[in-house]
């Protein structure tokens, strides 16, 4: 019975964050204009353009991820590895993180490869992009330092009195997805804490992190991570072209959202929802854009990118037994 209160907790706390910061920030606004905009008032064409990276950022992943599996001789299909993430990517969506496992899961299953070994390379792969993205972000900052002090200060992140952190809403949407992720990292000690129990696991893991040092082709390594979250950029950035109201955004102000919105999806809520939304339209707003424009942006753009992510999913599951019907 604990174990199963401790699961459906798992769950169901992720979606009820996420859809606590969702009810607050669209509470009142007017769903039939963000209907109407997206029936009129959206440039299908770019929208359909900015898919196309989301599906190569994904792609570039899945091979960059290959790489790192070959110096532990794991050889899996490069459409298994994409196939895999794409699955990895639709299974985050009902429970946070669960994709790193799914992924490795997949290959165990078609590929023979290693359940732990190549988690190891996926740990590897996640200090890689946390690398990038903090070299993204201080390039950011320091380009656009009004900004971000400005976001931070309308928020309530910037700690002028206490009164006014108590009395600010913002500050406690942001207090909400902290404990988010102090919960998402109690629930990953306790789950490594278990593995640890189970003999040769760790090292396992350790040698598929280690794995960068064996990568052949470093190189086309760094083109893959480059290409990765350039794909996630351009996937967000081609957005504003689909809306009159953000078109006249400039490359600047999407690299700060995009900056921002990175950082918001870490807290555990089905792709970012809620965090997302609340980070895109602050910041949109100190660019000058209506709340309700925002507020339509936010909507539209992540429930398009979210069909997107459940559609290669699907598209995941149906190939990986068409594709390894020789196997049988």
């Amino acid at each position: 019975m604990k174990k199963l209160l401790k699961k459906t907790l798992e769950l169901v706390l992720p979606i009820v964050l996420g859809g606590f910061i969702l009810y607050w920030v669209y509470r009142n606004f007017d769903f039939a204009e963000a209907k109407e905009i997206l029936l009129h008032g959206t440039n299908w064409w770019w929208m359909l353009f900015s898919l196309v990276f989301g599906v190569f950022a994904q792609i570039f992943r899945a091979w960059r991820w290959r790489q790192t599996l070959e110096p532990l001789d794991a050889f899996p299909k490069k459409s298994d590895c994409v196939n895999a993430i794409f699955i990895s990517y639709a299974a985050s969506l009902l429970i946070p993180r669960i994709g790193e496992v799914s992924r490795c899961g997949v290959l165990a299953k078609y590929d023979n490869v290693s359940f732990a070994k190549s988690l190891g390379t996926v740990v590897t792969e996640r200090l890689v992009d946390t690398l990038t993205i903090l070299l993204i972000t201080g390039i950011t900052v320091l380009l656009q330092m009004p900004i971000f002090v400005t976001f931070l200060h309308d928020t309530g992140t910037k700690i002028p009195s206490l009164l006014h952190l108590l009395t600010s809403v913002w500050f406690y949407i942001v207090l909400f997805c902290f404990i988010g992720v102090a919960v998402l990292l109690y629930a990953l000690r306790k789950t490594l804490f278990f593995y640890e129990r189970v003999k040769g696991f760790v090292l396992n893991i350790w040698e598929g992190v280690m794995s960068l040092k064996g990568v052949r082709n470093i190189p086309l390594f760094i083109f893959y991570t480059l290409a990765i979250w350039g794909c996630y950029f351009l996937h967000f950035y081609f957005t504003f072209y689909c809306f009159s109201f953000t078109a006249h955004l400039g490359i600047m102000a999407a690299l700060v959202m995009f900056v921002g919105g990175t950082f918001a999806v870490i807290v555990p809520t089905p792709n970012g929802a809620g965090p997302w939304h609340f980070a895109i339209i602050s910041m949109m707003m100190l660019y000058g854009v209506n709340v309700t424009d925002a507020g339509i942006f936010a909507l539209i753009v992540h429930g398009i990118q979210t069909f997107l992510v459940v559609l290669l999913g699907i598209c995941g599951l149906v190939a990986l037994p068409l594709t390894n019907r020789q196997r049988k």
